[in-house]
């Protein structure tokens, strides 16, 4: 997504040079979000991107494995040989964690890439008991998935709840009961030991019996082909990108899932593993590529959006915007024990974050108050009768 809107913006924005799209895998560039739903059901063949890429003028050179950068030649080293460019955009996303012990054994899915959902059908439409590892985003909507293709899940999650790096614990407790309203089994606090082909033993000795594991234990950015490229990582090796999402190289950007920045808005640096980041960074890049070029004084457009992601669960709708830290005080919007609840996030008054469950008008009220910097009065913030934008001191 990130690489594909970023070639199509810098055309919108008058780009008139060479494009040229690589992608390690020879499938036309897709869009991600249905592998989990549509495409994993056998509802869709794929999710290939409307884009006229010889319309437009772009060339796609796929199944091109990128190995290596060398900036000072302004050169990227592929499988197949060197290619020299002017501008570089790293969109090389994010790679699945996977589980240790359980590389090349039978049986073990990760889901990340279409041939993962393809992979994955045959095992949904058999109807085979299967153990998921790791009660996270792509865990939940998996496990939605394969119940409802009728297959018996068990979820294994090493915390003590779901959502335990995304949600502090009072947040994300209620979404352990959505596991069972569902018909799948959630085990928490257990770690698995070792996995063979029938299945996982956990830490205590338990054995999980399974026709097929699929691990969602987390994602990392893709980028252990810039070593040695003179590209500066962050600590969670992410390209730390500045505020304009260029790189600490010369004429060389990143954005999307491999890209953190600074924001700021939150005061910190941001790594967003979401849609709606490949989404927005790409004209942000556009932007600078193009004005850097066209303009003698050219400040340069600067990237600080309100995060914002959704996730499809259960029979939940579930959406969050912003970015919140556990300093910031919490503020219930509903029952979080019903169909429709909210969570607010105040700083200093402020709304800076907002999970919304079942409430899409208090995620796109939120939203727009959170890019604001609008102040909320508490009370009237914790009545779900009351429009959140009514809240607004």
């Amino acid at each position: 997504m990130a690489g594909v809107q970023t070639a199509v913006a810098l055309r919108e924005q008058g780009w008139a040079g060479e494009i040229v799209l690589l992608g390690a895998e020879t499938h036309q560039p897709y869009d991600r979000p249905p592998l989990s739903k549509a495409v994993l059901l056998g509802k869709a063949e794929g999710s290939t991107l409307d884009v006229d890429f010889a319309g437009l003028g772009i060339t796609l050179r796929l199944g091109v494995q990128v190995t290596g950068l060398r900036t000072d030649k302004r050169l990227v080293e592929t499988a197949t040989g060197e290619l020299p460019y002017d501008v570089l955009v790293i969109a090389t996303g994010a790679e699945p964690v996977p589980l240790p012990g359980s590389e090349g054994v039978p049986g073990v899915h990760l889901l990340r890439t279409l041939d993962d959902a393809v992979r994955l059908r045959p095992v949904l439409a058999r109807q085979r008991e299967i153990a998921v590892v790791g009660a996270g985003w792509i865990g939940a909507e998996f496990a939605t998935a394969a119940r409802e293709a009728g297959c018996a899940v068990t979820v294994v999650e090493a915390a003590d709840r779901p959502l335990a790096g995304a949600l502090p614990a009072e947040v994300a407790a209620p979404m352990a009961a959505w596991y069972e309203d569902c018909g799948a089994r959630l085990v928490t606090g257990a770690r698995v030991a070792s996995v063979d082909e029938s299945g996982l033993v956990l830490g205590d000795g338990t054995r999980l019996l399974a026709g097929a594991v699929v691990v969602g234990i987390g994602a990392r950015p893709a980028t252990d082909w810039l070593a040695g490229s003179g590209v500066e990582l962050a600590e969670d090796r992410s390209v730390a990108a500045d505020d304009r999402l260029r790189t600490s190289a010369p004429d060389v950007y990143a954005v999307g899932d491999c890209a953190s920045f600074p924001s700021a808005r939150y005061g910190t640096r941001l790594l967003v593993h979401h849609w709606d980041n490949a989404l927005q960074g790409p004209r942000t890049v556009a932007a600078n590529v193009v004005g850097s070029r066209t303009a003698a004084h050219f400040p340069g457009a600067v990237y600080d959006p309100v995060p914002y992601f959704w996730s499809e669960q259960f029979g939940r709708f579930v959406q969050y915007a912003g970015h919140h830290s556990e300093a910031d005080e919490l503020v219930w919007r509903g029952d979080p024990a019903g169909a429709a609840w909210s969570v607010c996030w105040l700083r200093e008054g402020a709304l800076v974050a907002l999970l919304a469950v079942g409430r899409p008008r208090d995620l796109a009220q939120g939203r727009k108050l959170i890019e604001r910097g609008a102040r909320l009065d508490r009370t009237r913030a914790e009545d779900p009768s009351v429009p959140l934008k009514s809240a607004v001191r």
